[in-house]
């Protein structure tokens, strides 16, 4: 790892491994990243199918495997342990209909979350992005209070200076294409959590947009307005507030000039929230392009239990630096 902020937390994850179940255990790189977190002390893997087929594939690609434990979900014995695990925890779906989604790997390592098989769940270099979040809903179910699923970042970036040195946290920038109100909200809380859990930092949260306090006058600007109230709401404990620009979200000179009233966020914010997925992902291509920042995750957020998501073209050193987060996520 060529960051010093990865390679910290590599540390922090070493003293409280977990384990992770991989579904996608014919594809080299997940099982490449799968070898290399069990050789890093940070997790335990936990393949989905035959011990035989992945030994062999993993020989085959020149991977060791002798860290890996295996659960295969096309023995009957096997699957019908986890379906009565999950009836007993939980009467939602139907005996029925868990046998028929055992059959698939995906839904069956969501299962072996559920029922604590496993701790954390990380797919995404075969299934779509869609396809682990519906998974994950379906299977996993919500974190408390929350109903909108959304990914958290970590950026990395050079020469700037915040409440965390060089660190900034983002979202969505993957996931929530238009957020509500509501949902902009439900986003703010769940990233707090997320980076009270991963990082142990006290989150400062700014729900940012092209306008600062009224000085522009739009339907986005009142969303963004409408989701402060109800993140504040919902969560009075948190420190989350806007809306603000970006520079008087993280600039403490520039929220002295623009935020002309007290604020704990304002000039101070440690995660800033984007006002939809089209100015998330272009902001998080700008830093990366120009600012030549490090772009960590994300993670998904707002499931019951640590889930990632990587993306198919992701490299295994980015597939490691995901799987890392994910247990320090479920270590907290």
């Amino acid at each position: 790892m060529d960051s010093v902020f990865m390679e910290g937390l590599i540390a922090k994850a070493k003293q409280n491994p977990k384990s992770i179940i991989f579904p996608e255990s014919d594809n080299a790189k997940v099982l490449q990243a799968a070898a290399n977190v069990a050789e890093l002390g940070v997790a335990f893997p936990i393949l989905v199918g035959k011990k035989e087929v992945i030994c062999n594939f993993a020989e085959e690609s020149g991977i060791p495997s002798a860290a890996f434990r295996f659960i295969d979900n096309a023995d009957e014995e096997t699957a019908a342990k986890i379906v009565k695990k999950y009836l007993a925890l939980s009467g939602d779906l139907t005996e029925k209909t868990l046998i028929r989604k055992s059959k698939d790997p995906l839904y069956f390592a969501a299962a072996c979350v559920k029922v604590g098989e496993a701790d954390c769940l990380a797919a995404g270099n075969t299934y779509t992005t869609g396809e682990v979040i519906l998974a994950s809903q379906m299977m996993i179910g919500m974190q408390e209070g929350i109903e909108t699923i959304s990914s958290l970042g970590i950026v990395e970036a050079p020469g700037f200076e915040g409440p965390n040195g060089n660190l900034l946290g983002i979202t969505d920038c993957a996931v929530c294409q238009n957020p509500n109100a509501g949902e902009l909200a439900d986003i703010a809380c769940a990233s707090a959590d997320t980076i009270q859990n991963l990082l142990g930092w006290d989150p400062k949260v700014a729900l940012i947009c092209f306008s600062t306090d009224g000085s522009g006058q739009h339907e986005i600007t009142e969303k963004v307005v409408e989701a402060v109230k109800i993140a504040n709401a919902k969560r009075p404990d948190l420190d989350i507030d806007g809306e603000f620009q970006l520079d008087a979200a993280i600039n403490p000179n520039v929220a002295a000039r623009k935020v002309r009233r007290e604020s704990r966020v304002a000039g101070k914010a440690n995660i800033i929230v984007f006002p939809d997925l089209n100015a998330g992902n272009i902001g998080v291509k700008l830093i990366q392009t120009f600012g030549k920042a490090l772009a960590h995750g994300p993670l998904l957020q707002g499931f019951a239990k640590p889930v990632t998501d990587f993306s198919r073209s992701a490299p295994v050193d980015e597939i490691v630096g995901n799987l890392v987060m994910l247990v320090l996520k479920a270590g907290r």
